[in-house]
This record gives structure tokens, C-alpha cells and sequence, in this order.
């Protein structure tokens, strides 16, 4: 009949069969379709709910003490000063160092070492607690206490030196500059904080344990090959002997300027799977790669400007009141720094989330950095499940943004899911 279109044959008719299941057979077994079935919420709760209740009970205690230890240690702080002040204990610190020498900037560093040995007595029992008997306590800790007292002891030489010389040249600056010292006070502790940062690998960290080089295998070449491939420059790989202290893992890409370093300790080589492994070697690449040291030194010294500039403002204040009854001249003078050590510490208490925040976001993206570097998420899921033995995994928001320098489990594991689920046609 005219107007009516002719009946297909039969070809056409088998042709489009053909086309039909070839394309109903590529939706079905299309990586497309296996990435748009996986559920990245559902992932991320079967690997928290993979953790035994006692093991999450014991991180999360460990991890939520310690929010406790952040307020005493502040306490502790203004009682120490108060001690050194109040009996005049300080003065005489001041008086000792002035018989020394003529030379002012040498009595300021006298003062600070003399300050740095009073308060480590004085804080000794907080730091014995919190660094010894706690750490064995939730099982972090390997150390009898004879080695670990050691390593306070060096860490306290380490600071004669180093905080010694800090304090020495902030109230020089103060001296100098009376008006505008917290300015430029901030600007000179920033740029001591990437100085630390650089020579770290290469005259500190050797002196609290022994690096050596990875022995040759998979585990080293695919880490150089990450590293080679993010432009670090190393061609060697190091191992910490860390397990003689903790049963905690770590790792860091660190240096500057021909100091550069890859290193992760022995825990993290023996505990972990090669894909953990990458993870958190991806991480640290990371934050070599996106240069971590000048990314946070603006926001430090902003903040470290803030608290300069609260301390000087209050210490005219207290001083105005109680200076004379502790010896204290004015702000310039040494023997007032545990005054201004108690107000920093204050002023520090009060910024806790927003200095955790500024660390948070930065070891945020170098996680979304080390999942492209790695390409390991199931790797770095499981890695912060284990880092879950000192860390709380599941936190309400308010508590991570208060509390966590480090993006919580939940957070880590959720993120690595959401990577997994965009890449899984890659795989």
C-alpha cells in the first residue's frame, strides 16, 4: 500500500539484534558500570566497621586524653612560671647570667639556657607521664625508661642551642625595637622554623636514630620510581630504626637545598603492605613536591605575629601590677620570660583549631596528592585504620576541627573511596 514503509528484512533484522546485545553486553560488563556499582560510602563504613570495638575503644581513649593533656600542659606552663616568678627564681637566673660577660646578647642566651634546664625540672614529671608511662600504657612505646631519659636529655641539648639562641635574639629585637620587635620577632621565628626544617635530616634526626639504606628490592624501586616520577631528587631510600622506641609508623620526604632525604622508620617497613607502604610514601612526596615549608611558614608567622603582639599587649599590663615584686625591669628584660612564655602558651591554647586547621588542610591535599602519586586507595584506607591504634577514626566534625592536625580516619578513608570510585575504569 502507498504511504506505508517497507518491512525490514531479514539481515536487518539479525543486524540489529546483534547491535543490540553487543551494546547491552558493554553496559554490563564495562568498567563504566563496575565504577558507577561501587559505592563509596558503603566502603568506607565496611572498613571502619572492620576494626574490633576493643582496638577503636583504645585508640579513641588514647587519642581523646589527650585533648586533657593539651589544657594541662597550658596549666602546667603558667604554674611553672608562676613558680619562677613569684620566688624570684628568675632575677636571680638574670643576675647569674649578667656576671658572665659584658656582651648583652650573650646574657640573654645565658638566661635561656639556665631557663631551658629549670624548666625541664620542673616539667619533668608532666613529660614523664605523658612520654613514658602513657605511651606504655596504650602499647606505643618499646623504650625502658633509662634510653628514653637519654633522649630527653638530648632533646634538651638540642635546645640549648637551638631555643637558646631564639630567645637570645627576640630580646635583642626587643631591646632594639621596642614598638614594632613582635613583627619582626615573628618574621626571624619563621625563618628559624625552615632553617630547623632543612638541616633536620642531616644533624638532628641522626642523633635520636640510625638511618640506613633500604635493602635493594620491590618495595625500594617502587618508592624511587614515585619519587623519581614526582621529581624528588634522592636515589636512595633510608630506614629508621624506630621500633628500638614506639610501635608507632612514620615516614617523611624532608630537606632543602641538597639535604634532601626519602626515610620511613621500621615499623611502617614490617607492619604494613607494600601498598600501605606507597600510600604514605605518596603523602610525604607530597608534601616535599608542593613545598610544605614554604606553604606554611606565612600562615605561622601570621599567627606567631598574633601572639607576639597579645603577649606584648598583656605583659605591660601584668608587669604594671606584679613586676616589681618579681625583679622584672620591663619587657626587655630576660628575667620576664616566663611571663611571656606563660602568655604565649595561653594565646596558643586559644588557637588550637585554628592552627590544627591550617595543618589539617595542608596534610589534606598532599593525601589527594599522594592517592594520584600512588594509585593505591585501598592501601591508604587501610593505612589509617592502623594509624587508628593512637588516633580517633570516626570523630563528630566539631571535635576534628577542634582537635585533629590531621584529617581524622573517616575523613581519610571516605576520600580514598571517592578516588577509587572515579578511577575504577582506570584499574
Amino acid at each position: 500500500m502507498q504511504g506505508l514503509l517497507p518491512l525490514p528484512s531479514l539481515r536487518t533484522l539479525l543486524t540489529g539484534v546483534f547491535a543490540f546485545a553487543a551494546i547491552l553486553a558493554w553496559f554490563i560488563f564495562s568498567p563504566v558500570t563496575a565504577a558507577q556499582g561501587f559505592d563509596p560510602a558503603a566502603a568506607t563504613e565496611a572498613y571502619l566497621a572492620s576494626v574490633p570495638a576493643a582496638d577503636r575503644a583504645a585508640g579513641d581513649a588514647y587519642f581523646e586524653g589527650g585533648y586533657w593533656l593539651i589544657l594541662w600542659g597550658t596549666v602546667y606552663a603558667v604554674l611553672a612560671a608562676w613558680v619562677l616568678l613569684h620566688f624570684r627564681i628568675s632575677e636571680r637566673l638574670r643576675i647569674y647570667a649578667e656576671k658572665l660577660t659584658r656582651f648583652k646578647f650573650v646574657h640573654s642566651w645565658a638566661y635561656a639556657i639556665q631557663y631551658l634546664v629549670a624548666s625541664f625540672v620542673i616539667g619533668l614529671p608532666l613529660a614523664i607521664y605523658q612520654g613514658y608511662f602513657r605511651e606504655h600504657q596504650y602499647g606505643l612505646a618499646n623504650q625502658a625508661f633509662g634510653p628514653w631519659f637519654s633522649e630527653q636529655l638530648i632533646g634538651l641539648a638540642v635546645s640549648l642551642v637551638l631555643f637558646g639562641l631564639v630567645i637570645a635574639v627576640l630580646y635583642k629585637l626587643i631591646e632594639r625595637l621596642r614598638k614594632t620587635w613582635w613583627i619582626w620577632g615573628a618574621s626571624f621565628v619563621g625563618v628559624f622554623f625552615v632553617f630547623v626544617l632543612v638541616v633536620s635530616p642531616v644533624f638532628i634526626d641522626p642523633l635520636f636514630n640510625q638511618y640506613t639504606p633500604m635493602e635493594e628490592g620491590q618495595t625500594r624501586d617502587e618508592i624511587l620510581s614515585m619519587a623519581r616520577a614526582n621529581g624528588v631528587p634522592a636515589d636512595e631510600v633510608y630506614v629508621a630504626d624506630e621500633s628500638e622506641q614506639s610501635t608507632r609508623i612514620s615516614a617523611n620526604v624532608s630537606g632543602a637545598f641538597g639535604t634532601t632525604r626519602i626515610a620511613l622508620n621500621d615499623n611502617l617497613l614490617e607492619n604494613a603492605t607494600l601498598a600501605e607502604i606507597k600510600a604514605v610514601m605518596g603523602h610525604e612526596i607530597a608534601h616535599f613536591v608542593t613545598n610544605i615549608i614554604f606553604v606554611l611558614i606565612i600562615p605561622f608567622a601570621v599567627v606567631i605575629m598574633a601572639g607576639f603582639a597579645f603577649v606584648n599587649g598583656l605583659f605591660h599590663v601584668v608587669h604594671k601590677r606584679l613586676g616589681q615584686n618579681w625583679g622584672v625591669r620591663d619587657i626587655a628584660d630576660p628575667a620576664g620570660f616566663p611571663l611571656f612564655a606563660a602568655l604565649i602558651s595561653v594565646f596558643f591554647l586559644a588557637m588550637t583549631p585554628v592552627l590544627n586547621t591550617i595543618i589539617r588542610e595542608n596534610e589534606r591535599m598532599a593525601d589527594i596528592y599522594g592517592l594520584n602519586a600512588s594509585r593505591e586507595p585501598d592501601g591508604f584506607a587501610t593505612i589509617a585504620l592502623k594509624l587508628g591504634t593512637y588516633r580517633k577514626l570516626d570523630p563528630s566534625p566539631l571535635e576534628e576541627i577542634i582537635f585533629f592536625d590531621h584529617p581524622s580516619g573517616r575523613s581519610r578513608i571516605e576520600m580514598a573511596m571517592q578516588w577509587k570510585a572515579e578511577n575504577l575504569d582506570e584499574e
